[in-house]
């Protein structure tokens, strides 16, 4: 099926990538460590976070739920939005279009 979406691909993939930074553990995505992590640069991080926005924003045209670290991501095609859940249930909304 796929995400469906109106908005410029980069900008979903930033705020995707920004939001995906808040969920704790979010570098077991990675395989990392949280030293290893810890130890990257903040450009080195949000390059990791942009990337991995790319591959759940595909992710997610087949899967609606992606668990990642300690949070979740939905796809929400009714609303054209993009749920992130954090640990403490924090909600960031990605919109679409």
């Amino acid at each position: 099926m796929g995400v469906r979406f109106n908005r410029e691909y980069r900008d979903i993939v930033r705020d995707l990538g920004a939001a995906l930074g808040q969920i704790d553990n979010c570098y077991s995505a990675f395989e990392m460590e949280q030293s290893d992590w810890d130890g990257l640069d903040r450009e080195e991080q949000i390059e990791f976070l942009q990337t991995l926005a790319d591959d759940i924003f595909y992710g997610l045209g087949s899967e609606p739920h992606i668990a990642i670290g300690e949070g979740k991501v939905q796809y929400d095609p009714t609303n054209h939005l993009i749920r992130v859940w954090t640990d403490s249930q924090i909600v960031h909304l990605i919109k679409l279009i």
